[in-house]
């Protein structure tokens, strides 16, 4: 699944694979800001957390679980 989290007052942005499902990542994001919760805590696919503050968050993407086509598609 990919991840892609907009941070405020930033230009960039965290992006990661996360082996987590879409519901499962919705429902961290959205317990941990109706919560009042500082931050969110979330994993990807290789090992790595990410805590990402919750009064910076802009928005929180997830993506699709297709996999990527490699190659000429004709």
């Amino acid at each position: 699944m990919d991840i892609r989290i907009g941070i405020t007052n930033s230009p960039r942005e965290i992006n990661f694979e996360s082996a987590q499902t879409a519901g499962e990542i919705e429902t961290i994001v959205a317990a941990a800001l109706d919560s009042g919760s500082s931050y969110v805590t979330l994993k990807d696919d290789k090992g790595k957390v990410y805590l990402v503050p919750t009064a910076t968050i802009g928005y929180v993407e997830i993506g699709s679980d297709a996999s990527r086509r490699v190659g000429f598609v004709s």
